[in-house]
């Protein structure tokens, strides 16, 4: 049984796995109606979850204003809107719900990756087009929170990085603006070089980010495919390609991190599965752009919790020598250039406490986060969640003697997604906008999806596909 169970892991890339694809539903018959109607139940509660912080959260802040949104949970205000976008993105929805499950299951798995990639574009991109190019792609990284609005002051990158921290805290002349603040300096030097490379401006900024945060689903599948094996991987591959959470990848910063932060994870489960032609230079891979993850932003350090699961469920420590050895490269050429992480760290949570994050009450946020992740994440992927959640008990008592499941090792991951999740939630440091910021997290949900059973597959799509042309449609999301 448990060489059967890693087979996956030494089939080379043409073994035709997609047309064995049956066994998924099967261990659901025996109780599949009763598991819909659980699975059904676990959405009404994220509604419900939704439906309470918009309520309460309209209470307090009509009351005080301390939630400091408009539109609680989400930052965001009412503006019921078409726009350019519109007919493509329902266009794009159609043919996922249509289609997607059956070319996943048929395309090659090359092709299925760049179609992924191509799907996820056009997803991310004809949401943002709702607003038009002007304010939803061209402007957005532009404004004066954003990253653009100091590129000139990194004529000299040198004194710019030594000089970063002293204006992270509000008060002193020049403080940054919030997002450059609130992130490390990796985040702007990323535009910085954009700009110096004759891709200056707003426009090429918003399609970098479109671009690279589309590419976070083909890594998710990547490693999907190494860690569980190619038929789950390719019953996740519609609902990563219609994520609700596009609304907001196109276009923020925070896709780009997403990426980043997924293909470390995904380079990480294919040296750890040593389906990778070169493991060891997968891993450094994986170590250099997770040391890259942690300087573009404080908060992905959390990305550790899904590398550690990788190797757990690999059952293997070879690559951590290589993985380290990379995550120190950005560390150590930072630190040289004058740039210190934990400084800059605590004086950014003394910036927070100046600005909104000390007036929101943590006792409505610590859980309303949850219902903007809901929104995010969608209702298929709180249903998929529910029955990770039922098989990790199983899951955990298979991992050490290695007798986990396909389907096990699935929930796994997805649930240390949710833990890494969780520990930012509890830390106070992310009172709103989570929607946004927790996408590097969100993106390794949306594979539970996988474990809902197949017939209503196209049923969950749909409802995927609605909450983001919602949420798009009736609210303005921007910054």
């Amino acid at each position: 049984m448990t060489t059967e169970e890693r087979s996956h892991r030494v089939r080379p890339p043409e073994a035709p796995e997609a047309p064995e694809a049956p066994e998924a539903p099967e261990p659901a018959r025996t109780d599949e109606p009763a598991g819909r109607r659980r699975d059904l139940t676990a959405a009404a509660a994220g509604v419900l979850l939704v439906a309470a912080a918009i309520g309460i959260g309209w209470v307090i802040q009509q009351g005080d204003g301390s939630l400091q949104v408009q539109w609680p949970p989400l930052l965001a205000s009412w503006d019921p809107h078409l726009g350019p976008g519109t007919p493509a993105a329902v266009a794009v929805a159609v043919a996922v719900v249509a289609y997607g499950p059956r070319l996943a299951a048929r395309l090659p798995w090359r092709r299925l990756l760049l179609t992924c990639w191509a799907g996820s574009v056009a997803w991310i991109l004809s949401l943002a087009l709702i607003e038009g190019w002007y304010r939803g792609i061209a402007r957005r990284l532009t404004t004066k929170h954003e990253y653009l609005r100091v590129i000139d002051r990194f004529d000299d990158i040198g004194a710019a990085l030594r000089g970063f921290t002293d204006h992270i805290v509000i008060g002193p002349p020049g403080n940054w603006p919030a997002h450059v603040a609130g992130h490390p300096p990796g985040a702007t030097l990323t535009f910085v070089g954009l700009d110096r490379a004759g891709l200056g401006g707003g426009a090429w900024a918003g399609m970098w980010c479109i671009v690279l945060g589309g590419s976070a689903a083909v890594a998710v599948l990547v490693a999907l495919r190494a860690l569980t094996d190619e038929h789950l991987a390719r019953r996740a591959a519609p609902f990563l390609v219609l994520a609700p959470f596009a609304v907001w990848t196109g276009t923020s910063a925070d896709g780009y991190f997403a990426a980043v932060a997924a293909w470390s994870v995904a380079l990480l489960a294919l040296a750890a599965t040593r389906t990778a032609r070169h493991p060891g230079a997968a891993a450094l891979g994986s170590g250099l752009l997770f040391g890259l993850t942690c300087y573009l932003s404080y908060g992905l350090t959390l990305i550790a919790v899904l590398l550690g699961a990788v190797l757990l469920l690999a059952r293997t420590a070879r690559p951590l020598a290589p993985l380290a050895l990379g995550a120190l490269v950005a560390p150590v050429a930072f630190t040289l250039a004058g740039f210190n992480w934990w400084e800059a760290y605590h004086l950014l949570v003394e910036r927070y406490y100046q600005g909104a994050g000390g007036t929101r009450p943590y006792s409505y946020w610590v859980w309303a986060n949850l219902a903007c992740t809901t929104l995010a994440a969608g209702l298929a992927t709180v249903a998929g969640l529910r029955r990770a959640a039922v098989s990790a008990p199983a899951a955990v008592r298979g991992v050490r003697p290695g007798t986990t499941t396909a389907a096990q090792r699935l929930a796994l991951l997805t649930l240390a997604a949710l833990l890494a999740l969780a520990v930012a939630d509890l830390s106070g440091m992310s009172k709103a906008e989570t929607e946004r910021i927790w996408q590097p997290f969100v993106v390794w949900l949306m594979p539970a999806a996988a474990l809902l059973p197949g017939p209503g597959r196209r049923g969950w799509l749909a409802a995927q596909a609605v909450v983001a042309l919602l949420v798009n449609h009736l609210l303005w999301t921007g910054w």
